[in-house]
């Protein structure tokens, strides 16, 4: 699916190039290859009026705008990340990604303050090759096109011309390769298993010397979600789709305290973490075995849940002598090496069009 990228500066392309990875927990967004400037934005959504949405216009433009993220568009309002939690949206669980996934990369192209045009990479699960292709297809016609929106009370205009779609997971292995002082490993000449331990899914992907194995790939909907349910059934009142609750979660040991609404004091997820931790591990260890292919000599581990589980699931790498890699930065791989694809393919895109002039 990708070529071999180079982690050396290319000429920059003439227009933006906004990765969008559309995670369950956050949509993870990224208009260059600094780690540090990958932006990630709550995953909720809520659909509002017009009228709804401006009543926040009284306040300073100069507050953070990751918690005041709202937007016009078509006549309708729409609230975005932690004020669309706050108008009650949950992260959508359970439901396809191509919903909303306009509104997110739209509130992604305001809060990077692009205009004019764009080029959009975005991934998605990769559940059979059948639904991969119905949804990336819906998802090209939704983004490839002119848009008109107001951005928190500002008029943006933009053109998407072009839109990649890959599977979720293969961005890991394009920042792998592009970081390689972390890896130390030749991927383009290795099979490698990509496992992307997300919010709604687990992506299993093999991809031979950069060939996506489309036989030997799967999503399945065991993920990090269920994770925070096991965790929501201990403490009485709580959410499993709460953004605290998920903040604390994932905290380090010590300051995990989470204190659901209605509740005087906080709970200690100290006391109920490790037990939980260690099932749902074994769990997702037995999946990762019965499907793991036998060429497979490397491992890159990624996502939120990757970096989560990392110390549960390097032994066993070990003891199948399997090299594991950890993404780094785990939850931000995905969106910094889809960036990479959409630079390297718009300047074949840019050579092409030289070569043709």
């Amino acid at each position: 699916m990708a070529g071999k990228s180079s982690s050396s500066q290319p000429s920059v392309p003439s227009h933006s190039i906004l990765s969008v990875d559309l995670g369950r927990t956050s949509t993870k967004a990224s208009v260059g290859r600094n780690p540090d400037q990958v932006v990630l934005i709550p995953a909720n959504v809520a659909h509002l009026t017009v009228e709804q949405v401006r009543r926040g216009g009284f306040e300073s433009q100069c507050t953070d705008p990751l918690l005041d993220v709202w937007l016009e568009f078509q006549g309708r309002g729409y609230a975005i990340g932690q004020l669309g939690a706050d108008f009650g949206a949950d992260l959508g669980v359970g439901r396809s990604k191509v919903e909303d996934a306009l509104i997110k990369v739209l509130a992604c192209v305001g809060y990077f303050g692009l205009r004019d045009r764009i080029s959009v990479v975005v991934g998605l699960p990769y559940y059979s090759q059948e639904q991969f292709d119905r949804e990336k297809e819906h998802l090209i016609s939704l983004l490839r096109s002119p848009h008109v929106m107001s951005y928190r009370g500002e008029l943006v205009a933009i053109e998407v011309e072009q839109v990649w779609v890959m599977p979720e997971g293969y961005g890991s292995l394009i920042w792998c390769e592009a970081d390689k002082k972390a890896s130390g490993a030749d991927f383009p000449n290795l099979s490698v298993a990509v496992v992307d331990i997300g919010h709604q899914t687990t992506d299993f992907l093999t991809i031979d010397r950069f060939r996506f194995a489309r036989g030997a790939s799967k999503s399945e909907p065991f993920a990090m979600s269920q994770f925070y349910e096991q965790v929501a059934a201990q403490i009485q009142g709580a959410d499993s789709q709460s953004l605290s609750l998920i903040e604390a979660v994932n905290r380090p040991e010590g300051e995990r305290f989470f204190r659901p609404r209605g509740a005087t004091s906080p709970t200690n997820l100290d006391d109920i973490l490790p037990s939980l931790r260690r099932s749902f591990a074994r769990d997702l260890s037995t999946r990762f075995v019965e499907w793991l292919p036998e060429r497979v000599t490397d491992v890159i581990v990624s996502g939120g849940g990757g970096e989560f589980f990392w110390n549960e699931l390097r032994p066993l790498l070990k003891e199948a002598r399997l090299k594991g890699h950890l993404a780094k930065p785990s939850r931000k791989a995905n969106a910094l090496g889809q960036y990479l694809y959409g630079e390297a393919q718009s300047l074949i895109l840019l050579s092409q069009a030289a070569t043709k002039a």
